[in-house]
């Protein structure tokens, strides 16, 4: 696949993505920030790297369930891996302008 292509479905990946929303803020996982990295290789192989809000978070297998199978739903899609990450931690200025609106933090 062209790096076009493969740009094209990590595109995709993060639009259903946005259909994950976490349990305890009622807002999506892209727009919340707790997604840092939506990488695919050829082959249809993908890498996503997430965060929680708090290590510990009671809803951690919810959202990579979540964001793996957001991934899975996309055409061109092989294997999925997420990964957590908390470096950087999360922050709430990692939030869009529209998430801090929704929470009423803006």
């Amino acid at each position: 696949m062209s790096t076009a292509e493969l740009d094209a479905i990590a595109d995709k990946i993060t639009d259903a993505l946005r259909l994950v929303i976490d349990p305890e803020l009622g807002y999506n996982i892209v727009d919340l920030g707790l997604v840092y990295k939506v990488e695919v290789l050829d082959g249809g192989i993908v890498n996503i790297v997430m965060t929680t809000t708090t290590r510990g978070c009671p809803a951690t297998g919810y959202l990579k369930d979540g964001a793996r199978d957001g991934a899975w739903s996309v055409a061109g899609v092989e294997f999925v891996d997420v990964n957590l990450s908390y470096d950087p931690p999360w922050a709430p200025e990692m939030m869009t302008d529209a998430a801090k609106i929704h929470l009423g933090i803006a």
